[in-house]
C-alpha cells in the first residue's frame, strides 16, 4: 500500500521554490505486545520480508519476530547490517534481499539499523517496516538515512522518497533496551527546539510554524517529564516521552522538513563522529552540539536568552545524564589537531551549521566546543577567543 502523505523530498541542502514533504508514515502502530497483532500488517505489505539489524538484535527476532511471521506464512530471511549504515553494508544486503527475492524490507533496532532498512528499500523500492528497539531517535518515522563510513565517521544523509510504510512501536520491546539509550534520545529530539527556532523561527510558511511550535512543545514535554519518565520505566509518563523522542521528534522533522531540522547541533555531532568513532551514540553527540550551538550565540551575538537556556539545560543535563563537555563523550584527552579537525568538518560548505544567522569562523567553534560549561559573563564576545585559551582546554 503507498504512503498517501509521500512526496519526493528534497536533499538536506537543495534549495528550491518547490517544496515537497514526506510527513508520516503511511501508519503507526504502538502499544505493549503488538507484534503479534501487527503481523497482519506487515503481511499485507509483502510475503518475503528481508529483516535489516545488527548482531545483538537478531537473536530478539528469533525468538519474538520470526515465529510470528512464520505463523502467517511469511518466508523471512535475515541480515546483520553490521557496524553501521555504510556504503558497503549498503551493497552486500542488495545482494541478500535479491538472492531471497525479498518483497518487503523490515527494520528491527536501534537508529542505524533503521536507516539502513529505509535506505536499502528506497534503493530496491520496496516498502519498508520499521520496528524500533530503542528511543535514541526517531530514525524509526522520517524520510531520512544517514550513511557513514566503516569506521563511525559521518558522510552524508539521503533524503528518501517516502516515510515508512509501516512503524510499529512495542513499548515492552523499547523498555528492554538500556536506559541511556532513551536518555541519548531526549537529547536528539530536545534539539529540535533549539535548532528549529533559530532556522525557521521567523518563517511565514504555515506548516513551519506548526513544526516550531511543536518543537517548543516537545521541549516542554522533555524538560518537564524526563527525569520521572527515566525513574518509572514502563510507567505512562515513561510513555508520553518515548513517544516524543520517536513519535513527535519524527512529526517535526515531517512537517518543517530539512529546513527545520538541523542547524549547529547535528553539524557538531557530524563532526565529531569523525574523532569519536563509536564512543558514543548520536543523541549524545547532538545533546553535546545544543549547548555548542548555543555557546555561539552567546559569544557572536552576545545572546543573553542563549545563555540563559544553556545553563537550563546544563542544570537538565546533568540530572538525566546527557554530555555536558568533550570528556563526558569519552574525548577527554582530544588534541588541538583533532579538534580543529571536528570543526572543520562540521564548517564545510554544505554543512547545516550555515542555517545560523551569522557566520561562524573556526576559532570561534574551537572555542565553543571547549566552553560549553562557561558560566555566563555578559562581557564574553567573540573578541575574547583565542587559540591560546584553546589550547589550554586539550593537550597539544
Amino acid at each position: 500500500m503507498p504512503n498517501q502523505f509521500s512526496t519526493q523530498t528534497l536533499s538536506t541542502q537543495t534549495s528550491s521554490s518547490l517544496l515537497t514533504l514526506a510527513i508520516a508514515p503511511a501508519k503507526v502502530i504502538r502499544g505493549s505486545s503488538i507484534l503479534q497483532s501487527a503481523s497482519a500488517e506487515i503481511a499485507s505489505l509483502g510475503s518475503r520480508p528481508l529483516t535489516v539489524a545488527g548482531d545483538r538484535t537478531l537473536a530478539i527476532i528469533q525468538k519474538s519476530l520470526q515465529p510470528i511471521l512464520e505463523q502467517r506464512q511469511l518466508q523471512l530471511a535475515q541480515a546483520d547490517y553490521g557496524a553501521d549504515c555504510c556504503e558497503a553494508s549498503l551493497k552486500s544486503l542488495a545482494k541478500a534481499a535479491k538472492a531471497h527475492k525479498a518483497d518487503v524490507i523490515i527494520g528491527f533496532g536501534g537508529g542505524k539499523a533503521l536507516d539502513t532498512a529505509k535506505l536499502l528499500a528506497h534503493q530496491l523500492q520496496l516498502p519498508v517496516v520499521t520496528i524500533p528497539t530503542s528511543a535514541a531517535t526517531c530514525a524509526a518515522w522520517s524520510a531520512l538515512s544517514n550513511v557513514y563510513s566503516e569506521a563511525g565517521a559521518f558522510l552524508y544523509d539521503v533524503a528518501l522518497a517516502r516515510c515508512p510504510d509501516l512503524l510499529i512501536l512495542d513499548y515492552d520491546l523499547i523498555q528492554t533496551a538500556p536506559q541511556h539509550t532513551l536518555v541519548a534520545g531526549i537529547g536528539d529530539a530536545i534539539a529540535k527546539w533549539y535548532e528549529a527556532s533559530v532556522s525557521s523561527g521567523h518563517s511565514q510558511q504555515t506548516l513551519t510554524i506548526a513544526a516550531v511550535q511543536q518543537a517548543r512543545v516537545l521541549r516542554d514535554i522533555l524538560l518537564q517529564k524526563s527525569t520521572a519518565a527515566l525513574n518509572e520505566p514502563g510507567s505512562e509518563i515513561w510513555r508520553e516521552v518515548v513517544d516524543a523522542t520517536v513519535l513527535m521528534a519524527g512529526v517535526i522533522g515531517g512537517l518543517g522538513g530539512a529546513q527545520c531540522r538541523t542547524v549547529a547541533a547535528h553539524a557538531v555531532h557530524n563532526g565529531l563522529t569523525h574523532i569519536a568513532g563509536h564512543s558514543s551514540i548520536h543523541g549524545e553527540k547532538v545533546a553535546y552540539g545544543i549547548l555548542v550551538q548555543l555557546r555561539l550565540e552567546e559569544m557572536v551575538q552576545g545572546n543573553q536568552l542563549a545563555a540563559a537556556a544553556r545553563q537550563q539545560l546544563l542544570k537538565f543535563y546533568a540530572e538525566i545524564g546527557l554530555p555536558q563537555k568533550l570528556s563526558d563523550l569519552g574525548l577527554g584527552t582530544i588534541t588541538l589537531a583533532q579538534l580543529q579537525t571536528a570543526a572543520e568538518i562540521a564548517l564545510v560548505p554544505n554543512s547545516d551549521i550555515h542555517r545560523l544567522p551569522f557566520k561562524v569562523a573556526l576559532e570561534q567553534l574551537m572555542a565553543a566546543m571547549v566552553s560549553t560549561t562557561a558560566p555566563v559573563d555578559s562581557r564574553d564576545t567573540v573578541n575574547r577567543v583565542s587559540v591560546r585559551g584553546i589550547s589550554d582546554e586539550v593537550e597539544e
